[in-house]
């Protein structure tokens, strides 16, 4: 019983997990925003060379 009882206070201190879980969610949100900005910065770079090649 004096096992389990260790291991249950040993588990329910072990912040890592938590760690582990709050920086998976920062670099999915890195993510994200990232393709989102190329999306973007895509799109309006090609309306731009478009625009530039139709001048020429």
């Amino acid at each position: 019983m004096y096992q389990l009882i260790k291991i249950y206070l040993e588990l329910k201190f072990d912040r890592r997990a938590v760690t582990a879980l709050e920086y998976g969610l920062i670099a999915g949100i890195i993510v994200a925003v990232i393709a989102l900005g190329f999306g973007v910065l895509g799109t309006n770079l090609s309306s731009k060379f478009s625009k530039v090649g139709n001048s020429l």
